[in-house]
């Protein structure tokens, strides 16, 4: 039996000089187009259902098909791109995407859209965690919290326009049109990944088994990263879904209930890369950032619930995003920082699970307190902030200043 990893191994992995910063910005256009893709089909998946008669049941099956295929296959292709490479996982992800746009345009939307939604969801699975790992490979220790901010914002911005273009898409053109411009946007950033970026040759691994594996896993320095990354993701999903409803019980229009999701999500974008360059200079450290974000996220839940006005609505949506955005590129500078060399993209695949299994979750905690128990939606929120503080806790329990 080979031997494993010793429990909580790892480090930087080997030092690959830094290609010039064009070289990689189509990783920060994979990052647009996973948030981009998934934003767009999702917040118009409604209108769908209503011109198609479908049930609820079908609207979130077909809500659920991405997001569970990213969750079932981000682990499997983080290996891979291990074995031979995140670069070729990356573009073959990317044009995965393309093709699987590209079919439901040539099938036709009745009888394609839930399989061109789940193999849109397999080909993020693949590009996504590649991308997290090529943006380590590429950074210089000292850059991380920078690269990985600059990464979250463009993600950041694919979620905030993806709704928008996406239902004015179509609205021109029917569900035809979007997925076709999807299809173009993969195929474009694949080749420009493909002309651009810099080859990134798989890096010596030790053998490891799967009680090896188990126990990496387990180890703190991966599991509070983890813990706060899912924390602040069920964070930005409970606040783009909620903050409006709790606008509209308090009598407030959609115009003042769209403001403040976008100002979340337009937090969420511009925080990221400020707080990874204040990690990278020391200004910042790992653990202290991290409670800091989830704190200040269960504030903003807290001003929404006994500041049911636009103001506290307002600063609610302000304090969830810039929380989400402090969190973001922390945690994932302490993977890159603690994950073993040759295992990057096994680390980031997996901590993409626990990050989808919290954009789940937070919804869900929320639903379920104030539908599911009839406690009502301040309630709920309420017990989502309680969440957010747990988690800050143990994301900072015995964790060292980084």
């Amino acid at each position: 039996m080979a031997v494993g990893e010793p429990a909580g191994a790892g480090g930087p992995p080997p030092a690959t000089p830094a290609p010039a910063s064009w070289r990689t910005r189509p990783l920060l256009a994979a990052g647009f187009l996973t948030a981009f893709g998934a934003h767009a089909i999702a917040a118009n998946l409604g209108r769908y259902a209503t011109s198609h008669h479908a049930s609820l049941l079908e609207l979130g099956v077909l809500l659920a098909l991405y997001d569970g295929a990213e969750v079932l296959l981000k682990p499997a292709f983080g290996a891979l791109a291990d074995r031979i490479g995140a670069r070729p996982v990356l573009i073959g992800g990317l044009l995965g995407f393309a093709v699987a746009s590209a079919g439901f345009v040539l099938a036709g939307e009745q009888d394609a859209l839930a399989a061109a939604r789940l193999a849109q969801g397999a080909a993020a699975a693949a590009f996504s965690p590649a991308a997290a790992a090529l943006i380590a490979r590429f950074s210089p220790t000292a850059q991380r919290g920078r690269a990985f901010g600059s990464y979250g914002a463009w993600k950041g911005l694919g979620y905030t326009t993806g709704p928008l273009l996406g239902g004015g898409l179509i609205a021109l053109g029917g569900f035809r049109l979007l997925f076709t411009a999807l299809a173009a946007l993969g195929l474009g950033v694949a080749v420009w990944t493909a002309m651009a970026l810099p080859a990134a040759p798989p890096l010596p691994r030790t053998r490891q088994t799967v009680l090896g594996l188990a126990r990496r896993l387990a180890q703190p320095s991966f599991l509070q990263p983890v813990l706060a990354l899912a924390g602040a993701t069920a964070a930005l999903s409970a606040g783009v879904g909620f903050l409006p409803v709790r606008g509209a019980q308090a009598g407030l229009g959609p115009l003042a209930t769209g403001a403040a999701a976008s100002l979340l999500a337009l937090a969420a974008a511009l925080v990221q890369p400020r707080a990874g360059r204040a990690h990278d200079t020391g200004r910042l450290p790992v653990p202290t950032g991290m409670a800091a974000g989830l704190a200040l996220a269960a504030a903003g839940f807290t001003a929404a619930v006994v500041l049911p006005s636009l103001p506290g609505l307002l600063l609610a949506g302000l304090a969830v995003g810039s929380g989400a955005g402090l969190v973001t590129p922390l945690g994932f500078a302490a993977l890159a920082a603690t994950a073993p060399p040759g295992r990057l993209g096994q680390t980031m695949g997996a901590a993409e699970v626990g990050r989808e299994l919290g954009d789940a979750g937070g919804p869900l905690l929320v639903g379920a307190i104030a539908g599911v128990a009839g406690l009502g939606l301040g309630i709920g929120l309420l017990g989502l902030a309680g969440t957010l503080l747990l988690t800050a806790t143990a994301s900072n329990w015995r964790q060292q200043a980084t």
